[in-house]
């Protein structure tokens, strides 16, 4: 098992220092990282939090998973190797819009 974790259905007033003093409840807390919306900077209700070591991800999965935090329930697995995305036509040129007329 790995030492990253998934924590999910985070209410959108927690920061990073409330997860890491969450899961320092477990173990070593190497990171927390709440994820955003790019646009906006908004949180996207779910983070990745990296423990020490794999017993204290497993303990921290144990512990904290269905359980309330800042009156929601969080979700709380081992995270899951992050899949690779095709990028669009638009993201690969760099160039925008590829409509006919344009300066020549």
């Amino acid at each position: 098992m790995a030492t990253k974790l998934y924590v999910g259905n985070i209410s959108f007033q927690a920061s990073e220092d409330d997860l890491k003093d969450l899961f320092s409840k477990a173990g070593e807390v190497v990171s927390a990282k709440m994820i955003t919306d790019a646009a906006t900077g908004r949180s996207r209700g779910f983070a990745f939090v990296e423990m020490s070591s794999e017993s204290e991800a497993q303990k921290a999965i144990s512990m904290f998973n269905g359980t309330s935090f800042l009156s929601r329930n969080i979700v709380v697995s081992e995270a899951k190797p992050q899949e690779k995305r095709e990028r669009g036509p638009r993201e690969r040129s760099g160039f925008g819009s590829r409509r006919p007329g344009g300066r020549g």
